[in-house]
């Protein structure tokens, strides 16, 4: 430990770390590029591999640009700055490849080109973060890479732009309250209006109250206040809300999950209907469908859709955004896709078309059950690159091989990944 070497680089790991060799060992540098000379200092020795800090970089690679963030190598947020573009996106369809590859895919992946959009000033949704020192000041910012201490945040390129620069308006009112370490978290919306969801831990005093309203009107902030039971505006307060294709209109909650970058979800939605070819008479069937992202544009192109979804409250929303939108030939029900939901009437419609879009935590058991629909067309909309090589393999052990597979760059300057699969059911 502490034990400083040098190194030559070969390779990025899952993870976007470079990764050497010392004494037969792989090290593992978090910062490093393949190609680059690097001297570096031991801060985990383990009996098959050491992790190492660069403190020299003595031949850099070409691919390697100057992060643009100040906090960048000491905020968690990004891992990827120090690498240009084009790179960055080899980096992510070469990890998806990996996956594959390791889960015995042994088919030529059809690759098409990526969805990108703004590499900075991209995200609208964050949740900044707020810790207290031992003098109770409050500390406002993102999680240090590998700890669960903040580091104070100045400005962030990510957000957007209304976004960037809203930590030291926060401070301030922070610094001016009354009730200590009061304030949980802080999230942060970017729509038409800025939005801060205030996580208050302690009750909202009257000053507190009229320091927050102060700054909001200087800033042009609606408010809400999260005391753990429920959330309540505290000044005039205008629905949430974004646009999508086909001049519809999304309406969500402050808790609910949406796309946090929003052209590139423009994008996604538009090669979803491009990919899955949608005719008028398709019935299609959405599921972890959520507020109807995919669901509505769908809806609007074809015969009928239903959706489905875990969370009853984002089904209502769901209902009440087609009902808005004047679009009435979707259906949306609640159901836990992780069981058994073959005897729901909804399940069979019969549906020649069907979309999947879950959390990180994959599809499988919705697929061993979807197979039994035999839906002849798949899109598989991937937010973890991990499950879904593991569902893909699932899914063509059913008899679907893969037409089309395109990265989608949600995340940029992160290693996260989105992915878009579309599958084909064959038959012998």
């Amino acid at each position: 430990m502490g034990q400083n070497i040098e190194l030559l680089i070969d390779r990025l790991d899952l993870n976007g770390s470079g990764v050497g060799r010392h004494q037969k060992r792989p090290v593992f540098v978090r910062g490093a590029l393949p190609g680059e000379r690097i001297k570096a200092k031991v801060v985990e020795q383990k009996s098959k591999y050491l992790k190492a800090k660069p403190s020299e970089i003595i031949k850099a690679a070409d691919a390697r640009v100057e992060p643009k963030c100040r906090h960048y190598g000491i905020c968690g947020g990004c891992d990827l700055q120090h690498l240009n573009s084009q790179e960055h996106l080899a980096f992510k369809q070469q990890k998806v490849a990996e996956l594959f590859y390791r889960n015995d895919i042994s088919q030529a992946l059809p690759w098409q080109c990526a969805i990108q959009g703004d590499s900075w000033h991209y995200r609208r949704k964050a949740r900044i973060g707020v810790q207290y020192n031992k003098k109770g000041q409050a500390i406002i910012g993102f999680r240090q890479q590998g700890s669960n201490s903040l580091t104070s945040i100045h400005s962030c390129p990510v957000l957007e732009e209304s976004l960037a620069k809203i930590f030291t308006e926060l401070q301030k009112v922070l610094d001016g309250l009354t009730t200590s370490k009061s304030i949980g978290h802080i999230e942060a919306i970017a729509t038409d209006k800025t939005t801060l969801v205030i996580r208050q831990l302690k009750k909202l005093t009257a000053h507190d109250k009229t320091l927050w309203l102060k700054a909001a009107a200087t800033n042009s902030w609606q408010l809400l206040i999260d005391d753990g039971q429920e959330i309540v505006p505290i000044n005039d307060y205008q629905p949430l809300s974004y646009s999508l294709i086909e001049d519809i209109e999304l309406s969500f909650s402050a808790k609910d999950f949406i796309q946090v970058n929003h052209k590139v979800n423009l994008a996604m939605v538009e090669q979803a209907l491009s990919w899955l070819d949608l005719q008028p008479e398709d019935k299609v069937l959405d599921l972890f469908c959520g507020l109807g992202n995919f669901s509505l544009p769908i809806a609007k192109r074809t015969n009928s859709l239903v959706g489905v979804e875990g969370v009853q409250a984002m089904v209502d929303q769901a209902s009440k955004n087609a009902e808005t939108n004047g679009i009435d030939n979707c259906q949306f029900y609640q159901a836990d896709l992780n069981s058994d939901w073959q005897e729901q009437a909804w399940s069979k419609v019969g549906f020649g078309k069907l979309v999947l879009d879950p959390a990180r935590a994959g599809a499988y058991e919705a697929i061993e059950q979807m197979a039994k629909l035999e839906p002849p067309l798949v899109l598989y909309i991937s937010c973890d690159p991990a499950t879904l090589a593991r569902d893909s393999k699932l899914l063509m052990s059913l008899g679907y091989q893969i037409e089309k597979i395109g990265l989608i760059d949600m995340f940029s300057q992160t290693k996260h990944i989105e992915t878009m699969v579309l599958f084909r059911r064959y038959t012998n």
